[in-house]
């Protein structure tokens, strides 16, 4: 159940970094608002799961599926590059986070 909730939690961080994009100095209530709630929730779930994971690891998960999601996101909807360099960056990403799943 903690693993599920460091996932969700890491998803709620590419809500909250994707609003960032739009919240325009936090003048901008809606996105501001999902940036709110998202960061909320993510804080929320990572430390409900770290009561259970190591933090270390806890926190490196929760950290690279947020990362991997926002490069996704810039990616796909923002036109940002998609270089293979990047890509296999992506790709050592997501198997380091497999690695720390498998040895906790």
């Amino acid at each position: 159940m903690a693993w599920a909730l460091l996932i969700l939690g890491g998803f709620f961080e590419v809500g909250f970094t994707t609003c960032l994009r739009f919240v325009e100095g936090f003048r901008n209530v809606p996105w501001t608002i999902g940036f709110l709630a998202s960061v909320t929730l993510s804080m929320g779930l990572l430390e409900a799961a770290s009561r259970t994971i190591p933090m270390g690891t806890a926190y490196a998960v929760w950290g690279g599926i947020g990362a991997l999601g926002t490069v996704l996101v810039g990616i796909f909807f923002f036109d940002e590059p998609a270089a293979l360099v990047r890509i296999l960056l992506i790709f050592a990403l997501v198997a380091c986070i497999a690695g720390l799943k498998l040895t906790a």
